[in-house]
């Protein structure tokens, strides 16, 4: 399968392919991984013209970083020129994977972006943004480290992730923010209240991660279901007990409306997400967290998939805004949210 489709991240970001790759998954968040399969799927991805790839300096300890930096060695040179790379940065961890918060001072931000670049095999950064706000340090002293890095060129520009409206207004009268990377889903639509009216105004983009919500709404999931111990879903409020119970059920009602449409539950819930740019009248590019070329190809199905009038009323009839039962993080991890303030 081949995607030509784009979208631009705001007035001021790069064009990128309709549907994004996150590869957070391929370095442990969600269990074992093999790395061979990682590369591959990356490899397709970039074949099918997805272009822009989505990664941490934090997702394994710069674990992601390098296995970015292998798929783009041994692929072909066109296929590398296309990628455009969105890095995080930020997040404080241990040896032992334990966090420590986020740290967005102007010396962090730098210092993080040169081992970034060195990891990744590149010499800038198409994206660049901080994982979380630094409570500790104002927006405009973090932004303002990132345009300074615009200006030497090693960023192209700059973006934000999982902050409130407040927030990026004064991000944004700091220096020009492409896009806002957030979580946004069927069953996480806290975004549609705020956040996105001001991106709207504003003239920036969404870069939507969790579009299936950890896999939650993908129709893969079954009732029983064991995770690891260092899968994120093992501890994520929405997978346990009762609460996985109910929204499992809410996950049957969609299927019924896929199947209507011949489509699977995945690509149904990644269509839903791609509408709503056109809806709210911003960009809006998922990011999909396939970590295997089986997986991969199912999502950018999703491109296929046209949503009337009457199939986003059934979707949403079927899956309310704040139907989900559970948090989308656990409360500790939920507190460091300024878009959930």
């Amino acid at each position: 399968m081949t995607t030509t489709r784009t979208r631009t991240l705001g007035t001021t970001g790069p064009q990128v392919s309709a549907i994004g790759l996150g590869c957070m998954g391929m370095s442990g968040m969600y269990g074992e991984a093999d790395r061979a399969e990682s590369v591959a799927t990356i490899h397709a991805a970039l074949e099918a013209g997805v272009t822009l790839l989505d990664t941490g300096d934090f997702y394994g300890m710069g674990h992601n970083e390098l296995l970015i930096n292998e798929a783009l060695r041994t692929a072909p040179a066109a296929l590398r020129e296309n990628a455009l790379l969105s890095v995080k940065f930020g997040a404080q961890r241990g040896p032992d994977g334990e966090w420590y918060g986020f740290d967005g001072s102007p010396a962090a931000v730098k210092t993080s972006a040169a081992y970034s670049l060195q990891r990744l095999g590149v010499d800038h950064i198409d994206v660049y943004r901080p994982a979380r706000l630094d409570p500790d340090v104002p927006i405009e002293e973090t932004v303002g480290a990132m345009a300074e890095l615009v200006e030497k060129g090693y960023v192209r520009h700059i973006g934000l992730s999982e902050v409130g409206a407040d927030t990026i207004r004064r991000a944004a009268a700091t220096a020009p923010i492409a896009d806002l990377q957030i979580e946004y889903a069927l069953i996480s639509r806290g975004p549609e209240r705020e956040i996105l009216p001001t991106l709207r105004e504003l003239g920036i983009a969404v870069t939507a991660y969790g579009v299936l919500s950890r896999g939650l709404i993908s129709g893969h999931v079954t009732p029983g279901q064991e995770y690891a111990a260092n899968d994120f879903r093992a501890h994520s409020p929405r997978f346990q007990g009762e609460n996985l119970q109910h929204n499992l059920a809410l996950v049957e009602s969609l299927r019924k409306i896929a199947e209507q449409k011949g489509v699977s539950v995945t690509q149904i819930a990644i269509a839903w997400v791609l509408s709503q740019g056109p809806r709210h009248n911003t960009d809006i590019v998922p990011l999909v967290g396939a970590r295997t070329r089986a997986r991969l190809d199912e999502a950018l199905g999703a491109l296929d998939v046209t949503l009337d009038a009457a199939d986003l009323a059934a979707i949403e009839a079927a899956v309310p805004a704040d139907a989900a039962a559970g948090e989308r993080y656990a409360p500790a991890q939920m507190a460091m949210l300024d878009s959930e303030r």
